[in-house]
């Protein structure tokens, strides 16, 4: 079949993307679902840093790609041998394809499976195949993580799918599969943390206010949020912060170390920057733990004394994924959401047609939205 995607033929063009324009959108042909895969009419997907990353060349990935990696929509054929799922099923897309045998998978780690970060590095699907072509000559075209969700059509793996509640709007139904279970997940799984604590969130973008939603569902007893924009600390103030700061001030730190007595218990770096690392780490109390899940450039390092780690009996650690079981996290997080718990409907920045990818962003880049979603 053809339908209509956004395609990425180059990295690193100059912003304004709206002038530039690296993303395309083209007509391709679409192969039917093989074994195990399922055909998506494409609902809703979310604009995601993610995206901005390959876009900005910061996360290289195989080119030509059909970017888009969250996702919601109807099922509307079914590959052989798929027999859990029904047509017209509404799913949330996720961004790592498990196999369900490696070992990550058998450890309850499906962020880390093995096949499933080759397919992606590749761009192809779980099972090595690609089943998009661009019209007319016939080329072959990448899958992003397995999704390929800006598109009004996509073929997927079975594995990347999880059925949701029909009666859950499809813009809000697509963060679920990246922005929630990112944020809230390093919350809930990743530090797991524990009632009363002390934490701090660095960056309220659509994952760093996930987290602190996160942290509101945890009873936090204090929930500190930094950022360099004043209209996302004012929204954070209304999500549950009870202290905020600039990250721009030059005493940022000294000043959260201050309000903190020492600084706080958790902190969560959602900028994907090292500097922002480098903030959250210091902000950390001794014996705390820092948790990322922001992705900066491959070549980025992050320098730490050595002597303080093991001193200060630190934690740090890596979230990918939230850490989450899909299957298992997206229909809570969603009945948390539906039950009023989990208000990720206030991350929402609107939506736009696929025409207007280039020009959504550049809104993300110059952090003037939240999350938007492109109505397909």
């Amino acid at each position: 079949m053809k339908t209509r995607a956004a395609l990425l033929t180059r990295m690193g063009a100059p912003a304004p993307y709206a002038d530039s324009r690296p993303l395309e959108v083209i007509e391709v042909d679409l192969a039917p679902p093989g074994p195990g895969e399922v055909l998506l009419r494409m609902r809703a997907a979310g604009l995601c840093h993610s995206d901005l990353s390959v876009i900005d060349g910061n996360r290289p990935r195989a080119l030509p790609m059909v970017l888009g990696h969250e996702g919601a929509g109807t099922i509307e054929e079914l590959g052989p041998g798929v027999t859990d799922l029904a047509v017209g099923d509404h799913v949330v897309t996720t961004f790592v394809p498990s196999c369900g045998h490696c070992a990550p998978c058998l450890d309850a780690r499906p962020a880390l499976c093995e096949p499933g970060f080759a397919a992606n590095s590749a761009g192809t699907l779980l099972d090595g195949h690609r089943r998009l072509r661009r019209a007319g000559s016939g080329e072959a075209l990448n899958h992003h993580l397995g999704v390929s969700a800006f598109a009004g059509h996509a073929v997927v793996r079975r594995e990347s799918l999880v059925r949701v509640d029909r009666s859950l709007g499809f813009d809000e139904a697509a963060v679920f599969g990246c922005a929630v279970i990112t944020g809230t997940g390093a919350v809930l799984n990743t530090a797991d943390l524990p009632p009363g604590r002390s934490v701090a969130v660095v960056g309220l973008g659509g994952v760093g206010l996930a987290a602190l939603l996160g942290a509101r569902l945890r009873e936090a007893r204090r929930i500190v949020a930094i950022d360099l924009s004043p209209a996302k600390l004012a929204l954070a103030r209304e999500l549950g912060a009870t202290d905020v700061f600039d990250a721009s001030d030059p005493t940022c730190i000294e000043a959260v170390r201050e309000a903190t007595q020492g600084g706080v218990g958790y902190a969560f770096e959602m900028a994907g920057s090292v500097k922002a690392m480098e903030l959250a780490y210091r902000i950390t109390r001794r014996g705390g733990t820092t948790v990322t899940a922001g992705l900066s450039h491959p070549q980025a390092m992050l320098s730490l004394a050595h002597v303080g780690i093991v001193a200060e009996e630190r934690t740090i650690k890596g979230s990918y994924l939230g850490s989450c079981v899909p299957a298992r996290d997206i229909p809570r997080y969603i009945a948390w959401y539906q039950e009023g718990r989990l208000p990720v409907d206030r991350l929402l920045s609107g939506s736009l047609p696929l025409e207007d990818i280039n020009l959504g962003f550049d809104r993300l880049a110059r952090g003037e939205a939240l999350r938007q979603t492109l109505r397909l």
